[in-house]
């Protein structure tokens, strides 16, 4: 799988892959013009997207209402040992209602832990980068 990789005016960095587009901006606190996240803010929010559809699927398949599910994250930064902040911690309630079936509280939990991105940082890739003339 490849993602292309452009730029656009100002801070804009844009993601191509398949027939999407994902824009990136920086804050205008960072020097860009506020129009789309920061590139760390995709990466965050794909945490809890991909928690979520696993709980969306359990959810369809076991007929269950999602209409008042939602999951809330909770991103937590603490400095490093060189003293760089860091994400040190990424907390996920899945907030269910009421008449959410009781039996299913501890299945749902596994399924959201089955999140492929979550996955990939526990068990993080090799990186190569690579000045290549074109």
């Amino acid at each position: 799988m490849e993602i292309k990789v452009s730029f656009g005016e100002g801070k804009i960095v844009k993601a191509e892959f398949g027939d999407f587009l994902v824009q990136t901006d920086q804050s205008v606190k960072n020097g860009g013009t506020g129009t789309a996240p920061e590139p760390f803010m995709y990466f965050l929010s794909s945490i809890g997207t991909c928690a979520g559809i696993y709980v969306l699927g359990f959810c369809q398949k076991n007929h269950i209402p999602t209409d008042n599910i939602t999951l809330m994250q909770r991103n937590e930064f603490a400095p490093d040992e060189s003293g760089k902040i860091r994400l040190s911690r990424v907390s996920i309630d899945i907030q269910v209602p009421p008449d959410f079936p009781e039996k299913y509280y501890d299945a749902i939990i596994r399924v959201a832990d089955q999140c492929a991105v979550k996955k990939t940082i526990m068990s993080p890739p090799e990186f190569d980068i690579k000045t290549v003339v074109s």
